[in-house]
């Protein structure tokens, strides 16, 4: 009789099996001997049997509750052909999530002839429109991964059966130059595309669309057809469904292939085009594309192919349609490209570019731009400016709500009157387009809107202002100096304390603590129309924002920042907040809320830990919450990290105690508050104090006027 095969898990299998970092799993396999040997893959990527590693971490007490996920990669991985079962299995997702409750949870109870005979009827039409999947064929072996996808998505939902399929796929395709688009900037370059009269372009294509994340962004903001090209078929099929899924009443067309050598879309014009090109792929097609027909502003050198898909993107547009692209910033100042540069700025092509921070998309120590461009139509006058904005400006940590602000307002303003815009001194101005034409063609925003800015300088204004933020830098040192007094911080004995500890999931369940979380507000109604954008009533109090958190300032969110539809929660007293998504480098935050703040509505993308004062101190949950090593055990993601309030662990100590750390870690919250203050008053000053130098709107200390 044949033995079932071991299942090997690699490190990152592990990692994410006991909720915990993949440093985390290294210094196990170093320092526990007991840790279960390699079982197979190589010296520099071991793997180990899953039933032992399971073993271990039971005995250790690491095992969270297995869950159908979890059950859902197993049953990929014992599959001999894991990758194209995981293919197979998403037109099956799109099937299930169309049936109603009832007949989605008795699903799993079918026979396995009914079960099998049931998906290839009900996934045939999702097949046919998940590239790669069109020929799905599923055996009498598959019944058993079958009913473990049904439970997954029974339990989790679809979108997260989605994600471990994805998973599946994504460990046997390499994509070079690939990242994904973070939502805020996929909505960002989304809202760019509305017209100045508040409408959404209906059709919209991604030729580079991964899995989806910008034409879902359309999608929300109101587009009805949704066109998708990307070379990998695996990322392709993901899209597929993923936007099926998101948007169910689009009519929506994904395909895979190279688009620049193989346009599937070749002949379509739609109203607008969202686009994150491959990064630093050179190997773009340059010798077998030197005569075709997209190159009408000038034949794309052959390290420049980014310039190819601006073009590629222009091509097909309809007249007056805009395409948002987003860009690595040599593009704007590569000496190859500059004859491509001041053709797309002469003959009105290029609209604007935006400089992003740092952060904003991978490569997140690179910040990138954005350029919006627009179909030419045909006998029309080319606009005179180009308007460029440098969100980098005043913007030091990625903050999504003051970026888009920025990079929105300034647009608008534009888009309403291109010939009186006025620009903002530093961070936007209308460059006309003979000054972008000299030799160089840098269209880099920093530098040509410090040239533009210096003629808009009032030397009375600078100078007025450089008073009042030298006024709040010193009452902003004094402070700090106050807080930073030698504090009583004894060691503890020879060793750190250890100390039992509960995870948030066993308080909840003990009645120890409420937790809450608003979702962030949607862009699409059920008829696909945009969502409007509620207005703030006046004396409506406002709402505490995960900006709020992460610059230590009061609440300042409005409604815009709200979902609508949906109950709100009010901040109470006492209740702790900690910030739900991170950028990877960054910190969590947690504070208590004041009396001062209570009745504010919570914002999305924080958590609201309401503690039973008779058995939680505030102040001591919200320092350990927040704690590094906490976080990192209970995070997800890359670029983006998002923490599972669930797994967060607490110490349990007597009441007394625990005010004595909250007092401790009040005292910290207090000083990081006061200095973060000073530090933002000594950076505004010396900005200002610069910008008022170099521009000529102040003299030096005791120079004279004349």
């Amino acid at each position: 009789m044949n033995q079932q095969a071991s299942v090997l898990v690699t490190a990152a299998d592990i990692s994410r099996l006991a909720g915990v970092t993949r440093a985390t799993v290294s210094n196990w396999r170093r320092r526990h001997p007991d840790f279960p040997a390699p079982a197979g893959g190589t010296d520099t990527s071991p793997a180990y049997d899953l039933d032992a590693v399971r073993a271990w971490l039971f005995a250790r007490g690491q095992l969270p509750e297995d869950t159908s996920a979890d059950r859902l990669r197993a049953a990929l991985r014992t599959h001999p052909n894991g990758a194209e079962l995981a293919l197979y299995l998403l037109p099956v997702v799109l099937a299930v999530a169309r049936v109603d409750r009832r007949e989605r949870e008795a699903l799993p109870e079918l026979p396995d002839d009914a079960l099998l005979r049931w998906v290839r009827s009900a996934a045939d039409g999702g097949a046919q429109g998940t590239p790669g999947a069109e020929d799905a064929a599923y055996s009498p072996e598959a019944a058993g991964p079958l009913r473990v996808l049904l439970q997954c998505v029974i339990t989790d939902g679809a979108e997260a059966a989605t994600d471990v399929l994805a998973e599946r796929l994504l460990e046997d395709t390499g994509g070079t130059g690939t990242y994904l688009t973070p939502r805020p900037l996929a909505e960002l370059m989304a809202r760019l595309l509305t017209n100045s009269a508040g409408a959404f372009p209906a059709s919209v294509l991604d030729p580079a669309c991964g899995t989806g994340s910008l034409l879902a962004a359309a999608a929300s903001a109101g587009a009805a057809a949704l066109h998708g090209q990307d070379v990998l078929a695996a990322q392709a099929a993901q899209a597929a469904v993923r936007l099926r899924l998101s948007a169910p009443e689009a009519a929506i067309t994904v395909r895979t292939g190279d688009s620049l050598r193989s346009d599937a879309f070749k002949g379509l014009t739609v109203g607008a085009v969202l686009c994150n090109p491959p990064y630093g792929v050179r190997d773009w097609g340059h010798d077998d594309l030197a005569y075709d027909q997209r190159w009408a502003y000038g034949v794309p050198p052959k390290g420049e192919p980014e310039l190819a898909w601006a073009q590629h993107c222009l091509a097909h547009l309809t007249p007056r349609g805009r395409a948002v692209l987003l860009m690595p910033p040599a593009v704007a100042e590569r000496t190859a490209g500059r004859r491509i540069r001041a053709q797309l700025a002469r003959d009105g092509a290029l609209r604007a570019v935006v400089s992003l921070p740092q952060g904003a998309a991978t490569p997140l120590h690179i910040g990138l731009h954005l350029w919006v461009l627009e179909s030419p139509e045909p006998g029309a006058e080319a606009p005179g400016t180009v308007l460029l904005i440098d969100a980098a400006a005043e913007i030091r940590d990625l903050d999504w709500d003051a970026v888009s602000e920025t990079v929105l307002s300034a647009w608008r303003l534009y888009l309403d009157d291109q010939d009186g815009f006025t620009g903002a001194p530093g961070v936007a101005a209308a460059i006309p387009v003979t000054d972008l034409l000299d030799e160089a063609v840098d269209l880099t925003p920093a530098r040509r809107i410090q040239t533009a800015s210096r003629q808009a300088l009032r030397p009375a204004l600078v100078a007025r202002q450089a008073s009042e933020l030298y006024d709040q830098l010193r009452q902003g040192a004094t402070d700090l100096v106050g807080l930073s007094a030698d504090g009583d911080w004894p060691p503890a004995d020879d060793r750190p304390r250890d100390w039992r500890t509960a995870t948030v999931a066993d308080l909840l369940r003990g009645g120890a603590l409420t937790l809450l979380h608003t979702a962030p507000p949607g862009r699409r109604t059920r008829s696909g129309q945009p969502q409007p954008r509620p207005e703030a009533e006046p004396g409506a109090r406002p709402a505490l924002t995960a900006a709020d958190l992460f610059e230590s300032r009061p609440a300042s969110g409005t409604a815009a920042d709200l979902p609508t539809g949906v109950p709100l929660a009010s901040v109470q007293a006492g209740d702790v907040l900690l910030t739900e998504i991170l950028r990877v480098g960054r910190t969590a935050v947690a504070r208590v809320v004041e009396p001062g703040e209570a009745g504010c509505s919570l914002g999305p993308h924080l958590l609201l830990f309401r503690p039973d004062r008779r058995r939680l101190d505030p102040w001591f949950l919200a320092g350990f919450l927040a704690a590094e090593q906490n976080i990192s055990a209970a995070a997800t993601g890359t670029s983006l990290v998002r923490v599972d309030p669930r797994r967060l662990r607490v110490p349990l100590l007597p009441l007394a105690e625990q005010q004595r750390y909250g007092t401790a870690f009040r005292r910290l919250h207090e000083l990081r508050t006061a200095a973060r203050r000073a530090d933002r008053a000594a950076e505004d000053i010396t900005r200002l104090l610069g910008t008022g130098l170099t521009g000529g709107a102040l003299l030096p200390d005791g120079h004279g006027s004349a």
